[in-house]
Parts: C-alpha cells; sequence; structure tokens
C-alpha cells in the first residue's frame, strides 16, 4: 500500500511542476527521493490547509482519471436529472473529451427550456477545442444579450470564431472587450496578436506592453501559471 501511495504522490507532483510550468529540477528530486522529495515539493510548492481537499482530488483523478467519469454515469442512471447530465459533461471537458462532453451539453439543453447560459460557455469551450467555429457562432447568438457574456471568455471564443469566418471587424469588436487589466493574459495576448495581423501595431503594442507591466505585480501562483504567456510576450515585443 505505502509504494502505490509514493507512486501517487511523485505522479501528482511532477503532474503539478509540468501544469505551473516550476523549475524541472523538482521533477529529479521528486523521482530519485521518491517519498522525501515529494513531500517537499508539496510543502514548498503546492499545500496549504484549503488546497488539502484539491489535491486528494487531483491524485485520485490521475491514477485511475475515470473513476470519476464512472461515478457521474453511475448517478446519471440512477436519476436522469438536467444537473446529473450537465456534471457529466463537465466531467468529459475536464479530461478533454470534448465530443462526449457536447453530446451531454445539447441533451441537458433539449431537455431545458431555457438557454443555460453556463451550459452553453461549457460547449462553446469544448466546440473551441476541436475548432468547430461553426457551432460557436451558432449557439452562442442566443446569449449574446445575457448580463454574463460581455467580457467573458465566451466572449472572447465568440470573437475568435468571427474571425475565422472572416468577420475581422466584428472579430475585433468583441475581442477588444477581453482587454481588461490583471486578467485574461493568454487571451489578451492573442488579441494583441490578431491587431498585429490587422497591422494596428501600436494598439497590440501597448496591450503587450501592459502585459509585461502587469507581471510584475502577479502572485506567485499566477507567475508560475503565466510565466510562458509572459515569455512569449516579451519576445513578440522585441520583434516590433
Amino acid at each position: 500500500m505505502w509504494y502505490y501511495i509514493v507512486i501517487a504522490l511523485q505522479a501528482f507532483c511532477i503532474y503539478h511542476v509540468v501544469k505551473y510550468k516550476n523549475n524541472y529540477y523538482w521533477i529529479y528530486l521528486i523521482l530519485f527521493i521518491p517519498a522525501i522529495g515529494s513531500i517537499i515539493y508539496l510543502i514548498m510548492q503546492v499545500y496549504n490547509k484549503r488546497d488539502a481537499e484539491k489535491i486528494t482530488s487531483e491524485i485520485t483523478n490521475i491514477i485511475n482519471p475515470t473513476k470519476k467519469i464512472k461515478d457521474l454515469e453511475k448517478q446519471l442512471q440512477f436519476s436522469e436529472s438536467y444537473q446529473n447530465r450537465v456534471n457529466l459533461a463537465d466531467a468529459y471537458l475536464e479530461i478533454g473529451d470534448n465530443q462526449n462532453a457536447i453530446t451531454h451539453y445539447k441533451e441537458a439543453l433539449d431537455g431545458n427550456m431555457q438557454n443555460d447560459f453556463y451550459v452553453i460557455k461549457k460547449m462553446v469551450e469544448a466546440f473551441y477545442n476541436i475548432e468547430d467555429y461553426k457551432s460557436i457562432l451558432e449557439y452562442t447568438e442566443g446569449v449574446k444579450t445575457h448580463k454574463e457574456f460581455a467580457k467573458s471568455r465566451t466572449q472572447f471564443i465568440y470573437g475568435l470564431a468571427l474571425e475565422k469566418e472572416g468577420k475581422l471587424d466584428e472579430a475585433e469588436a468583441h475581442l477588444k472587450n477581453i482587454d481588461v487589466r490583471f486578467s485574461f493574459y493568454n487571451e489578451r495576448f492573442i488579441y494583441a496578436k490578431f491587431l498585429l495581423n490587422r497591422d494596428k501595431t501600436e494598439e497590440a503594442k501597448e496591450i503587450l506592453e501592459s502585459i509585461v507591466s502587469e507581471s510584475q505585480h502577479m502572485t506567485k501562483p499566477n507567475q508560475r501559471l503565466y510565466r510562458s504567456t509572459i515569455v512569449e510576450v516579451e519576445k513578440l515585443l522585441q520583434t516590433i
């Protein structure tokens, strides 16, 4: 039993190193001093009391990524409720099974008389992952007036779908709304590249410089999370 616990800890810690782009020397410590190295990493890079439940859940999902799916499928079989179907769709989306996620989101919407913004925004994310831009435009049309649509990632994805369909002015009008200070770093980087492609160099440069400036005030978790984006922003700035 102890052996499997150590393996699970190693797997989680390495997953965490890669996901948050921490220094890769941690991987050597975790691999070559398995138990102690993993514990040191958890204490120094991950753990606090509020994260305990999340860590346990993530370790379980790494060991058996389909367990959550199977449990939610059983719940749906027991009670075919709207929420149970949405929960299952969310779980499929989490593991990258976009097609199954979309299937269940659609079934949830078919059984619901209202356009649930949460379900549509998650389905739009799944459509984006599989590059189905026409479906993004189709399903987003009904929620553009929703109070949560403005300045959301859903609006950003809608803008990207418009770009793919060649509607560049409409795309820019929606993408512009994502340019909110101290947030949406990845999305703003993509928006800046969109502006560069439209020869709007000064506007793009202003966004990129803002991102670099804001990065100086990020919390340590955000610095790890957005490290690669900041590096790419700085590289792009050097070419302008």
